[in-house]
């Protein structure tokens, strides 16, 4: 609950601070690992720092959490806590880390805004911190029990049991703990941290969904190539993966997270809708072949919009997960069309001549550009926000039209 002096001095503060994010999340990050170059190696990526990716997901979240204070004192916005507490989870994120953050973070507020931060709106600002921190922190330690781990333990490691090629640029391994001892519990649709070590010494680590059902002692990963752009430079971790790692390897991989997945002591009868492009079809296999094992007679509709058939992962599956399931069908649309799916659309995702089923439940992912625009599409059809659960490959921005 933030306290009615804070409230006034953040909503009187609050588009100063929010146009200085990026400037603010620049020096947090610049100073925090010239002081702290520890973290940088097996905690953050580099590739998102080098693109600005997470000094802009920082700022979101920062910017959102205290939007939605300030729109109700008495209510935190759990959707948006949940989702940043299984990404810290995934990474092991521990209490002492949220101390460290806030050194720098609030040295370079005083250092971006200066003489604006009067004593009194820092207090202010460090009371929404710490209410966002405290309850990133109790949300963690849960989730941290419920998966059986002591906090930031998250690591075992696994055996690579097959490798096997998918498309030109997405291959796929198959997983065993190397210990012997049992999986941990992961549901559909949740993801995991991978954590390797590069050519320069230092670790980094990216999150993949399950791919597969994941309710055996096998799991799977399905990793697409990443080459750098304009954007960014090339994916450290997806190209080690692909040109070194072999059947027999062993991988570091943490317990499965995720807030976006199957619940399955939900209605059996609602009906699912699940929504990807691209590589985001790796968690909707993973639902899909849950659904499969479990002999589910479910209403599901699988939409998929990628360039072409050939550069459709998991294509083939897919195919086969769908006609096991009596209640399931499948629309593919192709930029380039091809021979191997003859009934498939031509172009980008267009939902209009789509009969989507009534009080469905939907699972998006995809590139930022294809949520944002079949989201939309998605509420123009009557589907309300809070059935439309999306996953972030990556930092989640918090932009206005994916936060809801």
């Amino acid at each position: 609950m933030l306290s009615t002096e804070s409230a006034a001095l953040v909503r009187a503060t609050l588009p100063a601070v929010a146009g200085a994010l990026d400037e603010i999340t620049t020096r947090f990050y610049e100073t925090m690992f010239h002081d702290r170059p520890e973290l940088l190696d097996g905690m953050f990526n580099r590739g998102n720092q080098a693109s600005g990716a997470q000094r802009r997901a920082l700022a979101g979240s920062i910017a959102a959490f205290a939007t939605a204070l300030l729109a109700d004192p008495d209510t935190r916005p759990d959707v948006l806590l949940a989702r940043i507490a299984h990404k810290h989870t995934a990474v092991g994120v521990t209490e002492d880390q949220y101390t460290i953050v806030h050194k720098y973070l609030f040295g370079a507020i005083a250092e971006v805004l200066g003489g604006a931060v009067t004593p009194e709106v820092a207090a202010a600002w460090d009371e929404v911190y710490w209410l966002m921190a405290g309850a990133l922190i109790s949300q963690e330690a849960r989730l941290y029990q419920d998966a059986g781990v002591q906090p930031g333990k998250i690591w075992r490691q696994w055996t690579v049991v097959e490798r096997r090629a998918e498309t030109t640029d997405v291959v796929s391994f198959l997983l065993r703990p190397a210990d012997g001892e049992p999986a941990p519990r992961a549901r559909a649709g949740q993801y995991v941290s991978v954590r390797v070590r590069l050519s320069d010494g230092v670790h980094q680590l990216r999150q993949y969904s399950l791919s597969s059902d994941p309710g055996g002692e096998l799991r799977r990963i399905t990793v697409k190539r990443v080459t750098g752009d304009a954007d960014g430079p090339d994916g450290e971790v997806s190209n080690l993966l692909h040109d070194h790692i072999r059947e027999g390897d062993e991988l570091m991989l943490s317990t499965p997270f995720g807030d976006v997945f199957l619940d399955d002591q939900a209605d059996a009868s609602v009906p699912l809708v699940l929504v990807s492009a691209g590589i985001g079809c790796t968690p909707m296999a993973g639902i899909l072949a849950h659904l499969a094992a479990h002999g589910s007679t479910r209403p599901v509709l699988v939409l998929h919009a990628d360039r072409s058939p050939a550069e459709h992962a998991l294509r083939a599956e897919t195919r086969d997960l769908v006609r096991q399931l009596p209640g399931a069908r499948a629309v593919f649309w192709y930029e380039r069309p091809g021979p191997e799916e003859p009934a498939s659309r031509t172009g980008l995702m267009d939902l209009s001549e789509i009969q989507l089923p009534y009080g469905a439940t939907v699972f998006l992912c995809g590139p930022l550009p294809f949520m944002r625009e079949v989201r939309g599409q998605l509420l123009s059809t009557g589907i309300p926000a809070r059935r439309i659960r999306y996953e972030v490959f990556g930092p989640d921005l918090w932009l206005p039209d994916t936060a809801a």
